[in-house]
């Protein structure tokens, strides 16, 4: 149930520390970036922190040792120390529907514990780690099926996709992965041409186990395999991840096939549970738990570094100065490794779904911005699409630079190159260009914050992800809203079932003009008349 809205709290934009920073940012509206390098040459020395093989550089912006110190007493006013630590403990912090949020405990030590209304759930969860590190090394070893064929969507779809990808160098390469989302027929069609129908096996992901797009091509996907194999006994091709075991046992998965998840964990913050059974497949169970190790070890940092040491607080911080008092709408994350190609499209989801939000806990709208637009592409790319408008655009938008500094596939002076152009882009941001031809000014003074990663390897890839999920976390207690709720994307499935009736014969008199000609269009298959 929706918490009944209650008497309105004092808004974030009343407090103290927020009307500091708002005098701040008025202060520095005309100071460029570059002239506090001027001012102190030692600048980087005060606004990078490290951990553990990742490094965040945020000298680039227009922070100040007076900004940081009003955003980190932001922070503490806003107790994200202590919303950081009832989340961990397994307090319902996603208070709309009522539950704890632990995607963090999935990447626990098994020799932790951690208490949930009574019962211990660090064995459960590495019970079923215990079963994906024993299927993974089954298919791994037999090759019986050469092709991983994953069906799902949004949060079973997207991590695990990006997981594969980023840890490319590390899979291997004799079986071939496969990732369906879409409802379009496209998607599942072009994947099942690419593969050999007596060597797939279908992971369906749906954590209800009813998601519209998944069921169907699930479904479809069935078909298509009895129908190749000349047999309806395919059960043996399929296992299911789900927290809704009666309904994949309908579909004609036995127990054995069947790997479980809980209600505490959100679909976007799941590729560390059984979501991640495509990544095992792929690189070996050894490497995704590196990859739990790299998140476990961040979140050992976030609970326990100081605030103005702490990479997800200051990370987190750095983007609500952006966001909130210079006003900056969105974010561009610009990754230079072609590995971490699909990274953007994971963080989309992860900090649009989870902070894009109009009201704060109790249902009160709100009177400032909350979660950025989050785009991007790896670079070299982005140079060459949307660099033009960051450059010399109207509309300031921050840069988020990654890059590892030790490539996986080294080959002549690529890397150099690579690494050249991500330096260079976030100085020519900073420093901008003044020629005389307006065309070719640039006005600097354009932000960016630089992530180095010693190596993409699966340890440094779970560091990122972490330190990205934290950083979610606490702008979302900054702006006092739940960041694990997705109500915003219900309301067009339900509409897309009341069209779907339309299209099958119902009465359209309850449609707008708009919308029952789209409808009758697609009935007819054909614009013309229109």
């Amino acid at each position: 149930m929706l918490p009944q809205r209650q008497e309105r709290p004092m808004s974030r934009t009343d407090m103290p520390e927020w009307k500091r920073l708002e005098e701040q940012a008025k202060g520095l509206k005309d100071q460029s970036i570059a002239a506090l390098f001027d001012q102190d040459p030692k600048r980087y020395e005060a606004f990078h922190a490290a951990f553990d093989g990742i490094m965040m550089d945020y000298s680039k912006t227009s922070i100040t040792n007076d900004v940081m110190s009003a955003l980190l007493s932001l922070a503490k006013a806003c107790d994200v120390e202590g919303a950081r630590d009832r989340m961990f403990a397994g307090e319902p912090v996603n208070n709309t529907e009522n539950r704890a949020v632990l995607h963090t405990a999935l990447r626990m030590d098994a020799r932790e514990s951690l208490d949930l209304n009574g019962v211990d759930i660090i064995p459960e969860i590495h019970g079923v780690l215990g079963r994906m590190q024993a299927f993974s090394d089954k298919i791994r070893a037999e090759k019986k099926f050469t092709h991983i064929v994953n069906i799902g969507i949004g949060g079973s779809d997207l991590g695990a996709y990006m997981a594969c990808e980023a840890l490319k160098a590390f899979c291997d390469r004799d079986i071939k992965m496969h990732f369906v989302s879409n409802v379009d027929s496209t998607d599942l069609a072009e994947a099942l041409l690419a593969v050999k129908p007596e060597k797939t096996l279908f992971i369906v992901t749906s954590k209800s186990f009813t998601t519209q797009e998944t069921m169907t091509n699930a479904r479809s996907a069935r078909a298509w395999l009895e129908e190749k194999l000349g047999r309806p006994d395919v059960d043996a091709h399929f296992v299911a991840i789900t927290a809704n075991t009666d309904e994949a046992r309908r579909f004609g998965m036995d127990d054995e096939s069947i790997f479980p998840m809980w209600d505490w964990v959100g679909g976007r913050y799941s590729i560390w549970s059984a979501i991640g059974l495509p990544v095992c497949i792929s690189v070996g169970f050894d490497n995704f738990s590196a990859m739990l190790a790299g998140a476990r070890e961040m979140d050992r940092h976030f609970c326990a570094a100081p605030l103005e040491k702490n990479l997800p607080v200051l990370f987190g911080m750095v983007g609500v100065w952006h966001r909130n008092f210079c006003d900056f709408p969105a974010v561009t994350v610009a990754p230079y490794d072609q590995y971490l190609h699909s990274f953007i499209a994971y963080l989309q989801q992860l900090d649009m779904e989870s902070n894009g939000k109009r009201v704060d806990r109790d249902g009160n709208v709100l009177d400032y911005e909350t979660g950025p637009i989050v785009f991007g592409k790896p670079g070299t790319n982005g140079q060459h699409a949307f660099f033009q408008l960051i450059h010399q655009g109207t509309t300031v938008i921050p840069v988020e630079f990654i890059a590892a500094l030790q490539p996986q596939q080294p080959m002549g002076d690529h890397h150099k190159k690579l690494m050249s152009n991500c330096i260079g882009q976030s100085k020519a941001l900073m420093d901008g260009l003044r020629p005389g031809n307006t065309h070719k000014e640039f006005t600097g003074s354009r932000p960016s914050v630089t992530i180095l990663l010693d190596v993409l390897d699966p340890y440094h890839l779970g560091m990122l992800m972490a330190l990205y999920e934290q950083k979610v976390f606490v702008q979302g207690i900054i702006w006092n809203i739940n960041s694990f709720d997705q109500w915003g994307v219900q309301l067009g499935k339900v509409l897309a079932d009341k069209v779907m009736a339309k299209l099958d014969g119902g009465d359209m008199d309850s449609l707008d003009s708009s919308t029952a000609a789209l409808v009758n269009a697609v009935k007819a298959g054909s614009v013309r008349g229109e």
